[in-house]
Formats: structure tokens, C-alpha cells, sequence
């Protein structure tokens, strides 16, 4: 298996820290949270900030992440969410 530059940069398990961008909408972080904690039960505290307009909302959170595989499954299931804009 063939790995890429941010898989061999981390050893797990380990902290992995998400940043959502998306619509400034009440159920943003809900939807956020909910995916996560079907994936990786635990207690989550996203910290969230708006933007200058409050159109938007960033919401980072932290999970501890036992393979790349979880890291990236989560990545594409946030990014399905039809009010997110942006995954990093």
C-alpha cells in the first residue's frame, strides 16, 4: 500500500483536528457532530467562530483518530453535508 505525505507524517493513534466551513445555519454543527460521533463515539466540543457578514460559520474539532482510513472517511462524509463548504 502506497502512502501519502500526510499518512506518513502521523503515528497513531492521534489527535486530528477538522476545520467545517459552511452556511451560518443552526443544524451546522449538529450535522457535524453527529457524523463524527457515529464514527468515533466520544464527547466532542467544537469551537466556533463566525464570519465578519455571519454568513458562514467555521467549526474546528478535534478527534482522536486511530487509522488514516477514519481520517479520510470523515473527511468525504463532512464534505457531504450540503451546507458545508469547505473541509480542511
Amino acid at each position: 500500500m502506497r502512502k501519502n505525505k500526510l499518512e506518513k507524517m502521523l503515528k497513531f493513534p492521534c489527535l486530528f483536528t477538522y476545520k467545517v466551513i459552511g452556511l451560518a445555519q443552526p443544524e451546522l454543527v449538529d450535522k457535524i457532530v453527529k457524523i463524527i460521533q457515529c464514527k468515533l463515539p466520544g464527547d466532542y466540543v467544537p469551537q466556533i467562530k463566525s464570519s465578519n457578514k455571519g454568513n458562514y460559520l467555521s467549526i474546528s474539532i478535534t478527534i482522536c483518530a486511530n487509522t488514516f482510513e477514519e481520517i479520510e472517511s470523515l473527511y468525504y462524509e463532512l464534505s457531504n453535508i450540503n451546507i458545508v463548504r469547505m473541509v480542511l
